[in-house]
């Protein structure tokens, strides 16, 4: 599938990622903790939210130690407890891609001058809230074990027998695409009908993908880059369309 690519840019994401994996751990730990107290409930079956951090946690191999421990945190006190907070950024890439940004903080000052500084270093501007949200939309994305269905024609029908919205050729995966407000009736739709879930999550989804020739895409990858490893950062989408020949370019 050409064009902007959510295979392309999730393998892009979990190959930067797992390069600095105590980073990773770190911000899933958070993740998990966040939504086991925004939830209100330790129980990932009963916490849809918390259910989907736990299975992006695993399909990074977070220890499952870790996992109970950042659950068991949302529910303790004073030091133990959890004190993150939920807060955007919004700004423009080189070329005039637009980046989204998710963070968990405990400290927006702290967070904002990190957020401004990589965007400045990199060619970019911080822009205020709203500003870029409009060309994003959130949807709901599903990793699911290619084995777990014998072809793709096959999997297809199951996909829309499921309520699936898309889905894209990931090599060794599918990555199935829904409505933000299906995720987890899709989740457990494929679950019944057979097929074996790596790991779902809400994304924010490009409405309008921006072209860009390859010294830019590569200009605004170095960008993606330093906005994750900012500890404070769950999430970073942008608008780039990534077509075969930049993710052939990023790739090398």
């Amino acid at each position: 599938m050409s064009g902007h690519s959510k295979w392309a840019t999730t393998k892009h994401r979990k190959a930067a990622q797992d390069a600095k994996r105590s980073a990773l751990f770190s911000k899933l730990s958070r993740n998990i903790t966040v939504a086991a107290k925004e939830g209100g409930d330790p129980n990932p079956d009963n916490n849809a939210s918390l259910g989907a951090a736990v299975a992006k946690a695993k399909s990074y191999s977070l220890p499952k130690d870790k996992i109970d421990a950042a659950i068991k945190k949302a529910f303790g006190a004073g030091s133990d407890s959890a004190n993150w907070e939920n807060v955007v950024y919004e700004g423009y890439g080189p070329a005039g891609v637009a980046v989204y940004c998710e963070a968990l903080t405990d400290n927006r000052n702290r967070t904002a001058a990190d957020v401004r500084s990589a965007f400045s270093h990199s060619g970019g501007n911080l822009g205020t809230t709203g500003s870029v949200a409009f060309q994003f939309e959130r949807k709901g994305q599903i990793m699911v074990e290619k084995g777990s269905s014998p072809d793709e024609d096959e999997f297809m029908m199951l996909v829309a027998e499921a309520g699936g919205d898309d889905y894209e050729d990931g090599e060794d995966e599918w990555i199935v695409t829904t409505a933000s407000t299906e995720l987890t009736n899709v989740k457990k739709a494929l679950e019944e009908l057979g097929v074996e879930v790596k790991g779902y999550e809400l994304i924010m989804e490009p409405t309008t993908p921006t072209e860009v020739s390859v010294g830019d895409a590569k200009k605004v990858m170095r960008l993606i880059d330093k906005l994750e490893e900012l500890e404070d950062l769950q999430n970073v989408y942008h608008s780039m369309d990534i077509t075969d020949e930049i993710f052939a370019a990023l790739e090398d």
